[in-house]
């Protein structure tokens, strides 16, 4: 009897031990990453906020324009997410050498990547707003917006890849650090060139583009500082540009083609969504263009959850702990539960604040209102299915689920439905935005099911 009572002590000891280290090691890359993505979207959203002091054919013009940037972002995603993959799983079994090969490949993929985007917005600016609206005035300030902003791009890759590698080797603080650089650097030099300040004319949207070259410039200055002054792990060299390994490039592909198509995907999906909105009317425009920003701050800890997933899960299987990977997939998958509700709690906490501070029209502002009210649902789902997609699958080697998810979901039946609804049925924009945002609610007990069979746990390593 003592035996048994013991055996019970001890393992209850265990399991709050357990749960105590992870929470800690959790802690360790969730805080960092989601101050990193508060950041990034204080940065990203800082053009739309505060234009929004200017008039609403600004805002309107600067968000359209911000979406070349965004789906720049979605293909840098997709290549840093397949490295972070390779690179969690390496770095559990510290081979470093397998680590700076695939470094070296995304470089090489970003920079090309982004020199092409920032050709498209130089050249065709006009041709790339008409995709999105129908307005003259709305194309004329994102033109103007878009010939600059796209200077920031190169920048803006090197970055990105650059800190997603080392946080991949749990270097999280200096992304953190470079960020809020870049943050105050835009936030000055916005205010500076958008409002005319300091000797400078007001330059209105072509400020703000101006503000966003200075900011990743300014960025890519600190990285470039810690990489020769402080990096202890492994210091960027140019030459990891040249190394070649047809088996590391074919694993490079094999996980991140999956996830750049998934990407893809569901960011040209975002776009359809704001092309739908942007031929409702000026006003549907400029109120989903003030919901997304809160989406994106309301997401801010559940990303951090995914990719301390990617990272802690990918580690423990490339070591070959299989069982510590399954312990640690349910502790963040209920740890999503909890960032979905949170999110939730900043959307409707946010929602009076946001409609007193924003010049918009009446009808913009009843827009916003209620969009703000679909979105706190919204991110619960949200939050749950990029914990499972982005974090626990991608995590195991499982990247091809994703594509197959938002191709059904997103665009079998929210895209497809709002798309019915706003030019077939000629629904109310309420209507067609509500129909437009289902796919994550649904999204959840397809994913729940893959997580349970486990079909995601895989070590793709190479000796």
């Amino acid at each position: 009897m003592l035996d048994i009572v013991w055996k019970k002590y001890f393992s209850e000891k265990m399991n709050k031990l357990s749960a105590k280290n992870f929470l800690h090691s959790a802690a360790v890359l969730i805080i960092p990453v989601a101050a990193q993505n508060l950041i990034t979207t204080a940065i990203n959203s800082l053009d739309v906020i505060m234009l929004g002091r200017v008039g609403e054919k600004v805002i309107s013009g600067a968000s359209l324009g911000n979406q070349v940037y965004f789906n720049m972002s979605l293909f840098l995603f997709g290549v840093t997410s397949g490295a972070s993959v390779l690179i969690a799983q390496y770095w559990g079994r510290k081979n470093m050498q397998a680590i700076a090969t695939i470094f070296g490949i995304a470089i090489k993929i970003g920079l090309l990547i982004s020199g092409i985007f920032t050709l498209a917005a130089l050249v065709f600016p006009a041709r790339i707003m008409a995709v999105f609206t129908r307005d003259e005035e709305v194309i004329e300030e994102g033109v103007k917006y878009l010939r600059y902003v796209c200077f920031a791009y190169p920048f803006t890759a090197f970055n990105l890849i650059y800190l997603n590698t080392m946080r991949s080797m749990e270097r999280v603080r200096i992304a953190t650090l470079a960020y809020l650089c870049s943050f105050f650097i835009n936030l000055a030099a916005n205010t500076v060139l958008i409002f005319g300040y300091l000797g400078c004319p007001p330059l209105g949207i072509i400020g703000a583009a101006l503000g966003t070259v200075i900011a990743r410039a300014s960025e890519s200055l600190v990285v470039i500082i810690y990489d020769r002054r402080i990096n202890d792990v492994m210091k960027f060299k140019w030459s990891f540009l040249t190394i070649k390994n047809s088996l590391l490039f074919r694993d490079f592909w094999k996980y991140s083609s999956p996830v750049i198509a998934n990407e893809l995907l569901w960011g040209l999906g975002l776009s359809t969504i704001t092309g739908i909105l942007g031929h409702l009317g000026r006003a549907a425009v400029a109120a989903n263009a003030v919901t997304q920003v809160a989406r994106q701050l309301s997401m801010i800890i559940a990303f951090g959850v995914s990719v301390a997933a990617t990272i802690e899960i990918g580690k423990k299987i490339g070591a070959g702990d299989i069982e510590g990977a399954r312990d640690y997939g349910r502790k963040y998958a209920f740890l999503s539960v909890i960032t979905g509700f949170l999110g939730a709690l900043v959307i409707l906490i946010a929602r009076p604040i946001v409609l007193n501070f924003m010049v918009l029209s009446d009808q913009a502002a009843v827009y916003l209102s209620k969009m703000m009210l679909v979105l706190s649902y919204f991110v619960i789902g949200q939050s749950i299915n990029t914990t499972f997609i982005v974090g626990i699958f991608r995590a195991g080697g499982d990247t091809r689920f994703g594509f197959f998810f938002d191709l059904i979901f997103m665009w079998g039946i929210a895209i497809t439905g709002g798309w019915i609804a706003a030019f077939i049925f000629q629904a109310p924009v309420m209507v067609v935005y509500m129909v437009l945002m289902s796919d994550e609610v649904l999204k959840m007990p397809v994913a729940y099911a893959r997580y349970r069979s486990f079909k995601w746990l895989k070590n793709i390593t190479r000796e």
